[in-house]
């Protein structure tokens, strides 16, 4: 390693330690030449994916582009930055774990949609507004239904409480009601 002083080409590590989260070293050097100290960092090279778009293009994937679309869907929601990050941490090594350079934009954008929609429904419906481009306002109605459809129909589908689980007092509690199947 050069000398970042005198540009001597003998330099000699005297420290040597992984960052905190273990994704480089960073190394404290000196030079043999004026005894100047500097340090450096040495990194796992990755190749950054492409990304395939709807229409065919490629481009490369932007970390920074994902994290801003998810804040500004998440503006004033209960999705936090931490979560943000965490999430788009989490989706970059799946992306270099199950995908070899290349990963259509629908992977991605339905890893989003996931995510936040278990996180907050306003945030996931801004998204899916943009992601699923709403062409008019009967399309994002579509969507909020569908969403609220699955939420009220998740614990009529929860099979883990057995045979025994009975709706009939709710139903029959309707219908007992006046003005209601009378």
């Amino acid at each position: 390693m050069k000398c970042g002083f005198c540009g001597h080409e003998e330099t000699r590590v005297i420290n040597s330690r992984p960052d905190r989260e273990g994704n480089s070293i960073r190394r404290r050097r000196e030079c043999d030449e004026c005894r100047g100290r500097f340090t450096t960092y040495e990194l796992r090279e990755e190749l950054t994916p492409y990304i395939i778009k709807k229409d065919g293009t490629r481009e490369l994937f932007d970390r920074s582009k994902l994290i801003r679309s998810l804040q500004v869907a998440s503006s004033k929601c209960h999705v936090t930055q931490p979560e943000i990050e965490a999430f788009v941490v989490e989706l970059e090594q799946t992306m270099h774990d199950r995908f070899q350079g290349e990963v259509k934009s629908r992977v991605i954008g339905d890893q989003v949609m996931a995510f936040l929609r278990g996180r907050d429904h306003v945030a996931y419906v801004r998204y899916a507004s943009v992601y699923r481009e709403f062409r008019d306002v009967g399309e994002f109605v579509d969507a909020v239904t569908k969403l609220r459809d699955v939420d009220e129909g998740e614990p009529e589908n929860d099979t883990s409480a057995g045979p025994e689980k009975d709706t009939a007092p709710e139903t029959s509690t309707l219908a007992s009601e006046p003005g209601r199947g009378d």
